[in-house]
């Protein structure tokens, strides 16, 4: 495809662009961002870098609301946010998002993961359709977000001798 060509429209000039990270964001439940920071802790050793808060909220309520929490996990980062409310609704159960972390020990990792609140679901697989040929294991942590618990088994698109 030309530089030029547009999916949805007409030859235009594309300026080019990189990227510096991606960084997913993990909207939950308010006031219950915070707890998630530390379930991820204490399941999978995040790090928290930073959090931004908003400190005005409710009466009733005592917890600061979270914009972000940013957290350093195997290398990555990924944001955990309260969801205000006055922000667009989001599905927070079964949001069609899935989480891969890699490790050489698939077992201990979900038996850290269900030790702090996770649920585990299904049994340990192993063969091509988990993670690329490696082991899995999900867990399904408290908000609703399901982490695949994988080992480095293959690199994807390495050719077998």
């Amino acid at each position: 495809m030309a530089q030029e060509e547009v999916q949805n429209g007409g030859p235009e000039k594309v300026a080019e662009v990189s990227f510096t990270a991606l960084k997913p964001q993990l909207m939950v439940e308010a006031p219950k961002a915070a707890d998630a920071v530390l379930f991820y802790k204490s399941a999978f050793g995040a790090v928290e870098a930073g959090r931004t808060v908003y400190p005005k909220r409710k009466a009733e309520q005592e917890q600061p609301h979270v914009l972000s929490a940013q957290l350093e996990l195997a290398g990555s980062t990924i944001l955990v946010s309260d969801i205000a409310d006055n922000s667009t609704p989001v599905k927070t159960e079964g949001t069609g998002c899935v989480l891969c972390l890699e490790t050489e020990d698939v077992e201990a990792a979900i038996a850290k993961a269900v030790s702090a609140g996770g649920v585990a679901e299904g049994e340990v697989t192993e063969g091509d359709g988990a993670c690329c040929g490696g082991r899995v294991g999900k867990v399904k942590d408290p908000y609703g977000y399901v982490w695949l618990i994988c080992s480095p088994a293959k690199k994807c698109g390495d050719a077998e001798a």
